[in-house]
């Protein structure tokens, strides 16, 4: 930060800052109370993190989760996790089917198979036992990658009702769908005409709406297969065309006029805006779409530690072979955001930044600037990590900002 400013930027912070009392799930909600005149008219609450293995964003997350639906009346908690697998978790949470940490490991990423995760989802069990399904809170997968169980229901299908058509999926789609982003590269996107043939089929077989669902499933996890991993026009690359898919899956919840929405994902996701226009994230395609009822909250950590893939170079063979193990964090720098956060408000606390226009000059400068802060995702360099810093516009990529103190490594699911 700039020395011209930065006291009034810092006594800003230090003013407007919401102190959390805690981080823990059941703790009373005195504490957010505040926060509630922010989110009036929002349907769609993004909850970011900057990174996908950091415990307290976890906790955090679950906590505001459970302030949402008892206070708020959210009635859906959507996860950047398999579309494909997450209607085993709705069963769960809705009626008890299967078990939290069978139908959690199921999501399809290392990232989710976590205590934290599966208290959760636990939490949302309890919270729906006894309730009428109106007023129960489901859970919902956005993401188009991991389809598997959506293979297995069509082929489940196929071979009771059209067993002429299995060995056709099996070999063709099904063998190929499950990829991965960018792994078959078409132009003409064969796979996924081929897709939505299949659900065309299913339609008109009468097929229950289930499977028509897997389907549609299957047919963007093939657009995800499909799309490049680079192109001259960004906007067809397999990023930007998985960040679009997860706006739809978020769109057609909010089609019912009664749905509120907490969606998880990383902050890079979350925005709701970025400097590369036609890479737009799937907070910026909710902006377009829903206006104010979007809100981006951008989850920040100071030192500490965190669970990430290790990519080359290290021991392993392979650019993505590495383990998941411990990263160790600190605070970044006074010049980073994250350091700036905590020299005006040392402790866990969030930051609404839907504020008024007649905020000091500093502050709207501050605001309106690029900060640099960490963003990590589900893979890191080995060393070269500590130095990773990206480059947000506050005011315009989010409208709240929760620093957490520290970040301890998430805990995962026995093995």
């Amino acid at each position: 930060m700039a020395s011209v400013g930065a006291a009034e930027v810092r006594e800003w912070l230090a003013r407007t800052a919401w102190p959390l009392k805690s981080l823990a799930a059941g703790a009373a909600a005195d504490d957010l109370q505040v926060w509630k005149p922010a989110l009036a008219g929002v349907r769609v609450l993004g909850l970011g993190e900057s990174t996908h293995g950091t415990s307290e964003f976890f906790q955090l997350k679950h906590r505001l989760i459970e302030f949402l639906v008892t206070e708020l009346g959210y009635t859906v908690v959507a996860m950047e996790a398999s579309e494909s697998a997450a209607p085993a978790v709705d069963a769960y949470v809705r009626h008890g089917i299967g078990d939290a940490a069978t139908v959690v490991s199921e999501l399809g990423f290392w990232t989710w198979r976590t205590e934290e995760v599966v208290a959760l989802v636990e939490w949302m069990r309890s919270y729906n036992a006894g309730r009428p399904v109106a007023e129960q809170v489901g859970f919902a997968g956005i993401d188009p990658q991991q389809c598997s169980a959506s293979v297995v229901a069509v082929s489940t299908y196929l071979r009771d009702s059209a067993p002429d058509r299995l060995e056709l999926f099996e070999s063709g789609l099904a063998a190929q769908v499950d990829a991965g982003p960018g792994a078959a590269p078409d132009a003409q996107a064969l796979l996924v005409r081929e897709a939505e043939a299949l659900v065309g089929f299913l339609k008109r077989d009468g097929a229950p709406a289930d499977v028509v669902r897997h389907g549609l499933v299957l047919a963007r996890c093939a657009a995800v297969v499909c799309a490049p991993k680079q192109d001259k026009d960004v906007a067809r690359t397999t990023f930007a065309v998985r960040d679009r898919l997860m706006a739809d899956a978020v769109s057609e919840l909010l089609a019912d006029p009664s749905a509120k929405v907490a969606v998880w994902a990383h902050n890079g996701h979350l925005a709701a805006s970025r400097s590369t226009p036609e890479l737009r994230p799937l907070g910026q395609h909710l902006r377009e779409r829903h206006g104010d009822e979007y809100y981006a909250l951008a989850l920040l950590c100071g030192s500490g530690a965190f669970r990430a893939r290790r990519m080359f170079p290290g021991p392993w063979p392979g650019s993505m072979g590495g383990p998941v193990v411990s990263n160790k964090l600190d605070r970044g720098g006074y010049n980073a955001l994250e350091g700036q956060l905590a020299a005006a408000n040392p402790g866990d606390h969030l930051l609404d930044l839907r504020v008024p226009p007649e905020v000091p000059e500093a502050v709207r400068q501050w605001l309106e600037e690029p900060q640099m802060f960490r963003s990590f995702g589900a893979y890191v360099q080995r060393w070269a990590y500590k130095l990773q810093f990206a480059p947000t516009r506050l005011r315009k990529e989010y409208d709240g900002v929760a620093y957490v103190a520290t970040s301890t490594p998430s805990r995962p699911l026995p093995s």
